[in-house]
């Protein structure tokens, strides 16, 4: 993949109560490496995970002394796009492996494109069968 410089990147930061195992899980369930990361940044430790040059990564926090919230829909999604079959097959293979639960998505419209998994905090991850933009 092609960084474009002149293009923003996308982050995407969460809160939770269990930085290890989150981390882990989505380094095995989505493929990402681990960019970065920090120990007590005004009270807060994290780590950066995605595909090195990639143009979105996420961000994983911790607070001490802070239990995070709770996801507050199922329609909460994070969406990764895999128009080939057999590579959305085996990325639905590795969200199981690495403990990501498959539920029922609360828009149909999921299920019928794709495969929703929630990790052990209860977020969810939408793996879509399908391009961006859509084929219809």
């Amino acid at each position: 993949m092609i960084l474009l410089m002149d293009q923003p990147l996308l982050r995407i930061a969460r809160q939770t109560g269990r930085l290890r195992e989150i981390s882990e899980m989505y380094q095995t369930g989505l493929g990402f490496e681990v960019l970065g990361g920090f120990d007590d940044h005004d009270g807060y430790d994290g780590v950066f995970l995605g595909i090195p040059g990639g143009q979105y990564h996420l961000e994983f926090i911790s607070k001490w002394g802070h239990d995070p919230s709770p996801p507050t829909s199922d329609e909460n999604l994070m969406i990764f796009y895999h128009p080939n079959r057999a590579e959305w097959e085996s990325a639905c293979s590795r969200m199981a492996a690495a403990g990501f639960v498959r539920v029922g998505s609360g828009n149909p419209y999921w299920d019928r494109k794709g495969r929703t998994f929630e990790d052990l905090e209860g977020f969810r991850v939408t793996l879509c069968n399908d391009s961006w933009p859509p084929r219809n």
